[in-house]
Protein backbone atom coordinates (compact mmCIF):
# COMPACT_ATOMS: atom_id res chain seq x y z
CA UNK A 1 0.00 0.00 0.00
CA UNK A 2 1.56 3.40 -0.71
CA UNK A 3 1.85 6.20 1.75
CA UNK A 4 0.16 8.77 1.94
CA UNK A 5 2.26 12.47 1.95
CA UNK A 6 1.59 15.56 4.55
CA UNK A 7 0.40 17.63 1.52
CA UNK A 8 -2.06 14.97 0.88
CA UNK A 9 -3.20 14.90 4.66
CA UNK A 10 -3.80 18.94 4.49
CA UNK A 11 -6.20 18.75 1.69
CA UNK A 12 -8.46 15.90 3.24
CA UNK A 13 -8.42 17.95 6.44
CA UNK A 14 -12.42 18.96 7.14
CA UNK A 15 -14.44 19.77 9.85
CA UNK A 16 -17.25 17.52 10.51
CA UNK A 17 -20.51 18.05 8.40
CA UNK A 18 -18.25 20.52 6.24
CA UNK A 19 -16.97 20.55 2.62
CA UNK A 20 -14.50 23.05 1.25
CA UNK A 21 -16.22 26.41 -0.68
CA UNK A 22 -14.25 29.11 -2.46
CA UNK A 23 -13.94 31.86 -0.17
CA UNK A 24 -15.58 34.57 -2.20
CA UNK A 25 -19.14 34.31 -2.44
CA UNK A 26 -21.30 33.79 -6.02
CA UNK A 27 -22.21 36.61 -8.24
CA UNK A 28 -25.84 37.36 -8.61
CA UNK A 29 -26.49 35.26 -11.78
CA UNK A 30 -23.47 32.42 -11.30
CA UNK A 31 -24.89 28.65 -10.99
CA UNK A 32 -22.49 26.91 -7.83
CA UNK A 33 -20.54 24.44 -9.59
CA UNK A 34 -19.76 21.46 -7.76
CA UNK A 35 -16.36 20.63 -7.76
CA UNK A 36 -16.68 16.89 -6.80
CA UNK A 37 -19.51 16.24 -8.66
CA UNK A 38 -19.87 12.36 -9.93
CA UNK A 39 -18.74 12.16 -13.63
CA UNK A 40 -20.53 8.97 -14.17
CA UNK A 41 -23.71 9.65 -16.36
CA UNK A 42 -25.47 6.95 -15.68
CA UNK A 43 -25.61 3.73 -12.96
CA UNK A 44 -24.57 0.93 -15.73
CA UNK A 45 -21.90 3.07 -15.73
CA UNK A 46 -20.95 2.07 -12.14
CA UNK A 47 -21.85 -1.13 -12.10
CA UNK A 48 -19.37 -2.03 -15.12
CA UNK A 49 -16.47 0.06 -13.68
CA UNK A 50 -13.84 -2.47 -11.76
CA UNK A 51 -11.52 -1.64 -9.16
CA UNK A 52 -9.63 1.34 -10.84
CA UNK A 53 -12.50 2.50 -12.77
CA UNK A 54 -12.33 0.26 -16.14
CA UNK A 55 -14.88 -2.70 -17.00
CA UNK A 56 -13.15 -6.18 -15.23
CA UNK A 57 -13.73 -7.71 -18.43
CA UNK A 58 -10.92 -4.98 -20.15
CA UNK A 59 -8.59 -5.23 -16.75
CA UNK A 60 -8.11 -9.25 -16.89
CA UNK A 61 -7.68 -9.40 -20.58
CA UNK A 62 -4.88 -7.15 -20.27
CA UNK A 63 -3.44 -8.77 -17.71
CA UNK A 64 -3.13 -12.12 -19.37
CA UNK A 65 -1.87 -10.73 -22.33
CA UNK A 66 0.87 -9.38 -20.27
CA UNK A 67 1.36 -12.33 -18.31
CA UNK A 68 0.36 -12.31 -15.33
CA UNK A 69 0.97 -14.52 -13.09
CA UNK A 70 -1.96 -16.68 -12.22
CA UNK A 71 -2.64 -18.04 -8.73
CA UNK A 72 -2.52 -21.67 -8.20
CA UNK A 73 -5.71 -22.76 -6.56
CA UNK A 74 -4.41 -26.42 -5.75
CA UNK A 75 -4.84 -27.93 -2.47
CA UNK A 76 -1.19 -28.71 -1.35
CA UNK A 77 -0.93 -31.95 0.36
CA UNK A 78 2.44 -32.45 1.69
CA UNK A 79 3.97 -36.44 0.46
CA UNK A 80 1.81 -35.96 -2.69
CA UNK A 81 3.03 -32.77 -4.04
CA UNK A 82 6.62 -31.04 -3.72
CA UNK A 83 7.70 -27.75 -3.43
CA UNK A 84 9.15 -25.61 -5.97
CA UNK A 85 13.01 -24.05 -5.13
CA UNK A 86 12.64 -21.38 -2.49
CA UNK A 87 9.69 -22.62 -1.50
CA UNK A 88 8.50 -23.68 2.08
CA UNK A 89 5.80 -24.51 4.25
CA UNK A 90 3.54 -23.38 6.85
CA UNK A 91 1.17 -24.20 9.01
CA UNK A 92 -2.33 -22.51 9.69
CA UNK A 93 -2.56 -21.61 12.89
CA UNK A 94 -6.17 -21.49 12.86
CA UNK A 95 -6.18 -25.45 12.81
CA UNK A 96 -3.65 -26.08 15.92
CA UNK A 97 -4.71 -25.36 19.73
CA UNK A 98 -1.29 -26.05 20.21
CA UNK A 99 1.87 -26.27 18.04
CA UNK A 100 5.62 -26.30 19.16
CA UNK A 101 8.68 -27.70 17.80
CA UNK A 102 12.29 -28.05 20.10
CA UNK A 103 15.34 -28.93 18.54
CA UNK A 104 17.83 -31.09 20.45
CA UNK A 105 21.77 -31.49 19.36
CA UNK A 106 21.19 -34.67 18.06
CA UNK A 107 17.79 -36.26 16.54
CA UNK A 108 16.20 -38.88 17.79
CA UNK A 109 14.43 -42.06 16.34
CA UNK A 110 12.53 -42.71 19.20
CA UNK A 111 10.96 -41.33 22.16
CA UNK A 112 8.71 -42.37 24.87
CA UNK A 113 6.40 -40.16 27.01
CA UNK A 114 6.12 -40.63 30.41
CA UNK A 115 3.36 -40.16 32.70
CA UNK A 116 3.55 -37.89 35.58
CA UNK A 117 1.67 -36.92 38.45
CA UNK A 118 0.10 -33.64 37.27
CA UNK A 119 -3.53 -35.58 36.81
CA UNK A 120 -5.33 -37.02 33.86
CA UNK A 121 -7.43 -35.68 31.24
CA UNK A 122 -6.14 -32.18 32.05
CA UNK A 123 -6.74 -29.21 29.68
CA UNK A 124 -4.83 -25.94 30.91
CA UNK A 125 -2.17 -24.12 29.59
CA UNK A 126 0.93 -24.08 29.76
CA UNK A 127 1.31 -27.46 29.08
CA UNK A 128 3.67 -29.78 30.42
CA UNK A 129 5.59 -33.24 28.96
CA UNK A 130 7.86 -35.41 30.58
CA UNK A 131 9.55 -37.92 27.89
CA UNK A 132 12.42 -40.14 27.52
CA UNK A 133 14.36 -40.23 23.55
CA UNK A 134 17.23 -41.68 22.40
CA UNK A 135 20.04 -39.65 20.08
CA UNK A 136 21.23 -40.33 16.43
CA UNK A 137 24.71 -38.29 16.56
CA UNK A 138 26.44 -38.06 13.11
CA UNK A 139 28.92 -40.51 11.94
CA UNK A 140 32.29 -40.29 13.52
CA UNK A 141 30.61 -38.65 16.70
CA UNK A 142 28.62 -42.08 18.03
CA UNK A 143 30.80 -41.32 21.40
CA UNK A 144 28.44 -37.95 21.90
CA UNK A 145 24.98 -40.17 21.83
CA UNK A 146 22.87 -40.35 25.09
CA UNK A 147 19.48 -40.98 26.45
CA UNK A 148 17.72 -37.85 27.06
CA UNK A 149 15.11 -37.70 30.09
CA UNK A 150 13.28 -34.57 29.29
CA UNK A 151 10.92 -32.24 30.85
CA UNK A 152 8.82 -29.92 28.07
CA UNK A 153 7.17 -26.73 29.92
CA UNK A 154 5.62 -23.69 28.69
CA UNK A 155 4.34 -25.42 26.06
CA UNK A 156 0.95 -22.61 25.41
CA UNK A 157 -2.22 -22.48 23.86
CA UNK A 158 -2.39 -21.26 20.17
CA UNK A 159 -4.93 -17.92 20.16
CA UNK A 160 -5.13 -18.23 16.72
CA UNK A 161 -7.03 -21.67 16.93
CA UNK A 162 -10.16 -21.12 15.02
CA UNK A 163 -12.39 -22.97 17.89
CA UNK A 164 -11.19 -20.73 20.62
CA UNK A 165 -13.36 -18.23 21.88
CA UNK A 166 -12.79 -15.78 24.69
CA UNK A 167 -16.13 -17.17 26.66
CA UNK A 168 -14.27 -20.76 26.60
CA UNK A 169 -11.06 -19.75 27.88
CA UNK A 170 -10.11 -21.25 31.65
CA UNK A 171 -9.64 -18.09 33.53
CA UNK A 172 -7.20 -20.09 35.58
CA UNK A 173 -5.13 -20.76 32.56
CA UNK A 174 -1.45 -18.47 32.59
CA UNK A 175 -1.41 -16.07 29.75
CA UNK A 176 1.99 -16.32 28.34
CA UNK A 177 4.34 -15.87 24.87
CA UNK A 178 7.41 -17.27 26.56
CA UNK A 179 9.29 -20.33 24.16
CA UNK A 180 8.70 -23.75 25.14
CA UNK A 181 11.22 -24.74 27.79
CA UNK A 182 13.26 -28.24 26.90
CA UNK A 183 15.57 -29.46 30.10
CA UNK A 184 17.16 -32.27 29.93
CA UNK A 185 18.85 -34.42 32.03
CA UNK A 186 21.18 -36.98 30.10
CA UNK A 187 22.62 -40.41 30.33
CA UNK A 188 25.43 -40.98 28.24
CA UNK A 189 25.44 -43.66 25.27
CA UNK A 190 28.46 -44.99 22.90
CA UNK A 191 25.93 -45.38 19.87
CA UNK A 192 22.67 -44.65 18.40
CA UNK A 193 19.24 -45.85 20.27
CA UNK A 194 17.20 -47.33 17.33
CA UNK A 195 13.99 -47.29 19.50
CA UNK A 196 13.54 -47.14 23.60
CA UNK A 197 10.42 -47.57 25.91
CA UNK A 198 9.89 -46.83 29.30
CA UNK A 199 8.15 -49.03 31.75
CA UNK A 200 6.53 -47.38 35.62
CA UNK A 201 6.02 -49.85 38.39
CA UNK A 202 3.54 -48.43 41.50
CA UNK A 203 4.79 -46.27 43.67
CA UNK A 204 5.52 -47.35 47.27
CA UNK A 205 3.20 -44.72 49.07
CA UNK A 206 1.39 -41.39 47.69
CA UNK A 207 4.50 -39.58 48.47
CA UNK A 208 7.11 -40.91 46.63
CA UNK A 209 7.43 -41.29 42.81
CA UNK A 210 6.62 -44.44 41.02
CA UNK A 211 9.35 -46.14 39.31
CA UNK A 212 10.52 -45.39 36.08
CA UNK A 213 13.04 -47.66 34.13
CA UNK A 214 13.55 -47.60 30.25
CA UNK A 215 14.92 -50.04 27.68
CA UNK A 216 17.24 -48.71 25.21
CA UNK A 217 18.14 -50.93 21.92
CA UNK A 218 21.27 -50.25 20.51
CA UNK A 219 22.62 -50.11 17.21
CA UNK A 220 25.29 -52.22 18.99
CA UNK A 221 22.77 -55.13 19.48
CA UNK A 222 22.50 -54.42 23.22
CA UNK A 223 19.76 -53.74 25.44
CA UNK A 224 20.23 -51.24 28.04
CA UNK A 225 17.49 -50.52 30.89
CA UNK A 226 18.12 -48.22 33.27
CA UNK A 227 16.31 -46.40 36.04
CA UNK A 228 15.67 -43.22 35.30
CA UNK A 229 13.42 -42.09 38.44
CA UNK A 230 16.25 -39.91 39.99
CA UNK A 231 16.47 -38.22 36.91
CA UNK A 232 12.50 -37.22 36.48
CA UNK A 233 13.20 -36.17 40.61
CA UNK A 234 15.85 -33.55 39.76
CA UNK A 235 13.68 -31.76 37.69
CA UNK A 236 11.36 -30.97 40.63
CA UNK A 237 13.01 -31.37 43.60
CA UNK A 238 15.09 -27.97 44.24
CA UNK A 239 18.75 -29.13 45.53
CA UNK A 240 18.09 -32.64 44.48
CA UNK A 241 21.96 -34.65 43.16
CA UNK A 242 21.60 -37.13 41.05
CA UNK A 243 23.37 -39.66 41.81
CA UNK A 244 26.64 -40.93 39.69
CA UNK A 245 25.53 -44.46 39.46
CA UNK A 246 22.17 -43.31 37.85
CA UNK A 247 24.35 -43.12 34.28
CA UNK A 248 24.91 -46.48 34.69
CA UNK A 249 22.62 -49.14 33.35
CA UNK A 250 20.99 -51.80 36.21
CA UNK A 251 20.82 -54.23 33.09
CA UNK A 252 22.15 -54.92 30.24
CA UNK A 253 20.61 -57.43 27.74
CA UNK A 254 23.19 -59.22 25.66
CA UNK A 255 21.18 -62.14 24.17
CA UNK A 256 21.18 -60.66 20.72
CA UNK A 257 24.74 -60.38 20.86
CA UNK A 258 25.97 -58.07 17.76
CA UNK A 259 22.63 -58.55 15.80
CA UNK A 260 20.73 -54.96 15.47
CA UNK A 261 17.26 -54.82 16.02
CA UNK A 262 14.38 -52.26 16.58
CA UNK A 263 11.65 -53.87 18.23
CA UNK A 264 11.12 -53.91 22.06
CA UNK A 265 7.44 -53.52 23.93
CA UNK A 266 7.41 -53.48 28.00
CA UNK A 267 4.39 -55.57 28.88
CA UNK A 268 1.39 -53.55 30.72
CA UNK A 269 -0.03 -56.66 32.28
CA UNK A 270 2.66 -57.11 34.47
CA UNK A 271 3.33 -54.46 37.04
CA UNK A 272 7.29 -55.40 38.16
CA UNK A 273 8.15 -55.35 34.62
CA UNK A 274 8.49 -57.89 31.25
CA UNK A 275 10.08 -57.29 28.08
CA UNK A 276 10.06 -58.25 24.84
CA UNK A 277 13.04 -57.53 22.26
CA UNK A 278 13.48 -58.91 18.86
CA UNK A 279 16.37 -58.41 16.61
CA UNK A 280 17.32 -58.42 12.57
CA UNK A 281 17.78 -61.85 12.53
CA UNK A 282 14.21 -62.71 13.16
CA UNK A 283 14.93 -63.82 16.91
CA UNK A 284 12.48 -62.64 19.89
CA UNK A 285 13.80 -62.41 23.76
CA UNK A 286 12.05 -62.40 26.93
CA UNK A 287 13.47 -60.98 29.91
CA UNK A 288 12.02 -60.38 33.49
CA UNK A 289 12.34 -58.41 36.21
CA UNK A 290 12.51 -60.56 39.22
CA UNK A 291 11.21 -59.93 42.75
CA UNK A 292 14.48 -58.73 43.99
CA UNK A 293 15.27 -56.49 41.75
CA UNK A 294 16.92 -57.72 38.97
CA UNK A 295 16.57 -59.30 35.57
CA UNK A 296 16.47 -62.57 33.95
CA UNK A 297 16.79 -63.25 30.15
CA UNK A 298 15.14 -66.24 28.67
CA UNK A 299 17.90 -67.61 26.01
CA UNK A 300 16.16 -70.04 24.31
CA UNK A 301 14.08 -67.25 21.55
CA UNK A 302 10.53 -67.11 20.39
CA UNK A 303 11.24 -68.15 16.16
CA UNK A 304 8.88 -68.27 13.64
CA UNK A 305 9.45 -65.39 11.70
CA UNK A 306 11.82 -65.43 8.23
CA UNK A 307 13.17 -62.13 8.41
CA UNK A 308 13.74 -59.32 10.81
CA UNK A 309 11.52 -58.47 13.69
CA UNK A 310 10.27 -54.56 13.41
CA UNK A 311 7.85 -54.79 15.74
CA UNK A 312 6.57 -56.29 18.87
CA UNK A 313 3.25 -55.55 21.31
CA UNK A 314 2.02 -57.07 23.95
CA UNK A 315 -1.50 -57.66 24.46
CA UNK A 316 -3.50 -55.22 26.41
CA UNK A 317 -5.27 -57.20 28.38
CA UNK A 318 -4.10 -60.98 27.74
CA UNK A 319 -1.21 -61.02 30.09
CA UNK A 320 0.69 -64.18 28.03
CA UNK A 321 -0.06 -63.01 24.29
CA UNK A 322 1.88 -60.79 22.45
CA UNK A 323 1.87 -59.63 17.86
CA UNK A 324 5.14 -59.25 16.28
CA UNK A 325 5.08 -57.35 12.65
CA UNK A 326 8.31 -58.87 10.56
CA UNK A 327 10.42 -57.86 7.33
CA UNK A 328 9.02 -61.21 5.93
CA UNK A 329 5.40 -59.18 5.52
CA UNK A 330 3.64 -61.64 8.14
CA UNK A 331 2.29 -60.63 11.51
CA UNK A 332 2.26 -63.04 14.12
CA UNK A 333 0.60 -63.77 17.86
CA UNK A 334 2.33 -65.57 20.24
CA UNK A 335 1.51 -67.31 23.65
CA UNK A 336 4.22 -66.67 25.24
CA UNK A 337 3.85 -70.03 27.78
CA UNK A 338 4.42 -71.84 24.65
CA UNK A 339 7.48 -74.37 25.01
CA UNK A 340 8.42 -74.79 21.54
CA UNK A 341 8.53 -71.37 20.97
CA UNK A 342 6.32 -70.99 17.95
CA UNK A 343 4.06 -68.81 16.76
CA UNK A 344 -0.29 -69.59 17.43
CA UNK A 345 -1.30 -67.72 14.52
CA UNK A 346 0.41 -65.98 11.26
CA UNK A 347 -1.08 -63.65 8.79
CA UNK A 348 0.44 -62.64 5.67
CA UNK A 349 -0.72 -58.69 6.36
CA UNK A 350 1.41 -57.28 3.09
CA UNK A 351 3.41 -58.24 0.35
CA UNK A 352 5.92 -55.59 1.97
CA UNK A 353 7.74 -55.38 5.52
CA UNK A 354 5.46 -54.78 8.32
CA UNK A 355 7.02 -52.13 10.17
CA UNK A 356 4.70 -51.00 13.18
CA UNK A 357 1.89 -52.31 15.27
CA UNK A 358 -0.65 -51.23 17.44
CA UNK A 359 -2.94 -52.72 19.62
CA UNK A 360 -5.87 -50.82 21.08
CA UNK A 361 -6.12 -50.90 24.59
CA UNK A 362 -10.06 -49.33 23.84
CA UNK A 363 -10.81 -52.27 21.88
CA UNK A 364 -8.41 -55.13 22.40
CA UNK A 365 -9.39 -57.40 19.40
CA UNK A 366 -8.38 -54.66 17.33
CA UNK A 367 -4.61 -54.59 15.64
CA UNK A 368 -3.22 -52.06 13.39
CA UNK A 369 -0.34 -53.03 11.13
CA UNK A 370 2.22 -50.68 9.11
CA UNK A 371 4.06 -51.46 6.00
CA UNK A 372 6.88 -50.43 3.44
CA UNK A 373 4.70 -49.96 0.52
CA UNK A 374 2.63 -47.09 2.53
CA UNK A 375 -0.24 -48.80 3.02
CA UNK A 376 -1.87 -49.60 6.87
CA UNK A 377 -4.38 -51.55 8.01
CA UNK A 378 -6.70 -53.00 10.64
CA UNK A 379 -7.22 -56.04 11.76
CA UNK A 380 -10.33 -57.70 13.62
CA UNK A 381 -8.30 -60.48 15.63
CA UNK A 382 -11.79 -62.18 16.23
CA UNK A 383 -11.57 -63.22 12.85
CA UNK A 384 -8.23 -65.03 14.01
CA UNK A 385 -9.88 -67.90 15.42
CA UNK A 386 -7.50 -71.18 13.84
CA UNK A 387 -4.85 -70.91 12.02
CA UNK A 388 -6.37 -71.76 8.87
CA UNK A 389 -8.84 -69.00 9.23
CA UNK A 390 -6.60 -66.07 9.62
CA UNK A 391 -4.34 -67.26 6.87
CA UNK A 392 -8.08 -66.46 4.41
CA UNK A 393 -8.55 -63.28 6.91
CA UNK A 394 -8.84 -59.88 5.18
CA UNK A 395 -8.68 -56.49 6.90
CA UNK A 396 -11.31 -54.98 8.07
CA UNK A 397 -10.29 -51.46 6.97
CA UNK A 398 -6.72 -50.78 4.65
CA UNK A 399 -5.41 -47.47 3.63
CA UNK A 400 -3.15 -46.23 0.66
CA UNK A 401 -3.07 -42.85 1.13
CA UNK A 402 0.68 -42.08 2.12
CA UNK A 403 3.16 -43.26 -0.55
CA UNK A 404 6.29 -44.39 1.22
CA UNK A 405 6.84 -46.43 4.38
CA UNK A 406 4.78 -46.08 7.43
CA UNK A 407 7.27 -45.72 10.19
CA UNK A 408 4.66 -45.43 13.38
CA UNK A 409 1.15 -45.53 13.98
CA UNK A 410 -0.47 -45.73 17.26
CA UNK A 411 -4.25 -45.91 18.86
CA UNK A 412 -5.68 -42.84 20.73
CA UNK A 413 -5.72 -43.79 24.76
CA UNK A 414 -9.30 -42.93 24.98
CA UNK A 415 -11.31 -43.33 21.59
CA UNK A 416 -11.01 -46.34 19.58
CA UNK A 417 -11.79 -44.52 16.04
CA UNK A 418 -9.23 -42.40 16.15
CA UNK A 419 -5.13 -43.49 14.69
CA UNK A 420 -1.93 -41.61 14.36
CA UNK A 421 -0.09 -42.30 12.02
CA UNK A 422 3.78 -41.37 10.50
CA UNK A 423 5.21 -42.06 7.29
CA UNK A 424 8.19 -41.47 5.33
CA UNK A 425 6.51 -38.93 3.42
CA UNK A 426 7.47 -36.17 6.07
CA UNK A 427 3.78 -36.46 7.64
CA UNK A 428 1.83 -37.27 10.82
CA UNK A 429 -1.65 -37.70 9.58
CA UNK A 430 -4.64 -38.06 12.08
CA UNK A 431 -7.60 -40.54 11.32
CA UNK A 432 -11.30 -41.70 12.67
CA UNK A 433 -12.24 -44.69 11.30
CA UNK A 434 -16.09 -43.95 12.30
CA UNK A 435 -16.14 -41.64 9.56
CA UNK A 436 -18.14 -42.96 6.63
CA UNK A 437 -18.34 -41.77 3.00
CA UNK A 438 -22.04 -41.00 2.10
CA UNK A 439 -23.36 -39.97 -1.11
CA UNK A 440 -23.76 -36.55 0.05
CA UNK A 441 -20.01 -36.12 0.79
CA UNK A 442 -18.85 -37.67 -2.41
CA UNK A 443 -20.36 -35.33 -4.40
CA UNK A 444 -18.28 -32.31 -3.43
CA UNK A 445 -14.57 -32.45 -2.99
CA UNK A 446 -13.43 -29.60 -4.58
CA UNK A 447 -9.90 -30.52 -6.14
CA UNK A 448 -8.71 -32.84 -4.14
CA UNK A 449 -8.69 -36.54 -5.11
CA UNK A 450 -8.00 -39.68 -3.52
CA UNK A 451 -8.26 -38.24 0.15
CA UNK A 452 -10.15 -40.82 2.31
CA UNK A 453 -12.51 -39.51 4.41
CA UNK A 454 -10.98 -40.85 7.37
CA UNK A 455 -8.54 -38.53 7.03
CA UNK A 456 -8.67 -35.87 9.65
CA UNK A 457 -5.35 -34.12 9.55
CA UNK A 458 -2.05 -33.66 8.02
CA UNK A 459 0.82 -32.21 10.32
CA UNK A 460 4.07 -31.54 7.88
CA UNK A 461 7.16 -32.53 10.22
CA UNK A 462 10.69 -33.23 8.31
CA UNK A 463 11.91 -37.09 8.40
CA UNK A 464 8.95 -37.80 11.16
CA UNK A 465 9.96 -41.33 12.42
CA UNK A 466 7.62 -41.72 15.64
CA UNK A 467 4.62 -40.41 17.57
CA UNK A 468 3.03 -40.99 20.45
CA UNK A 469 -0.39 -39.83 22.10
CA UNK A 470 0.10 -38.30 25.95
CA UNK A 471 -2.13 -40.42 27.81
CA UNK A 472 -2.70 -37.79 30.42
CA UNK A 473 -3.50 -34.65 28.18
CA UNK A 474 -6.09 -35.42 25.37
CA UNK A 475 -5.56 -34.85 21.95
CA UNK A 476 -1.87 -33.90 21.82
CA UNK A 477 0.74 -35.26 20.02
CA UNK A 478 4.15 -35.74 20.23
CA UNK A 479 6.91 -36.47 17.37
CA UNK A 480 10.45 -37.43 16.68
CA UNK A 481 12.32 -36.28 13.35
CA UNK A 482 15.18 -34.70 11.78
CA UNK A 483 13.91 -31.26 12.70
CA UNK A 484 13.78 -32.16 16.25
CA UNK A 485 10.74 -32.72 18.39
CA UNK A 486 6.81 -31.02 17.53
CA UNK A 487 4.34 -31.27 19.99
CA UNK A 488 0.69 -30.58 18.98
CA UNK A 489 -3.31 -30.54 19.46
CA UNK A 490 -5.31 -30.15 16.26
CA UNK A 491 -8.74 -28.91 16.39
CA UNK A 492 -9.98 -32.05 15.16
CA UNK A 493 -9.44 -34.28 17.66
Amino acid sequence: MAKRGAEDDEQLALKAGERPVADTGLSEGQDFEDEFEDEYESEDEILEAGVDGRPDEEREAEEQASGAMEVDRETFIPGRHKLDAGQTLAPDLSTYEMLHTIEPTWPCLSFDIIKDGLGDSRKSYPATVYAVAGTQAAQGREKENQIMVMKLSSLARNEQAGNIESDDEDEDDEATTDDPILETNSIPVTCTTNRIRAHQSPAANSSTLPMTITAAMQESGDVLIHDITPHLTAFDTPGYQIPASASKPICTIRAHKKNEGYALDWSPMVPAGKLLTGDCTGKIFATTRTEGGGFVTDTTPFTSHTSSIEELQWSPNERNVFASGSSDGTVKIWDARAKNRQCAISVQASSSDVNVLSWSHQTPHLLASGHDDGSWSVWDLRQWKTPDIAKKSKPIANFTFHKEQITSLEWHPTDDSIVAVCAGDSTLTLWDLAVELDDEESRYTADVTDVPPQLLFVHYMEQVKECHWHPQIPGVVMGTGGSGFGVFRTISV
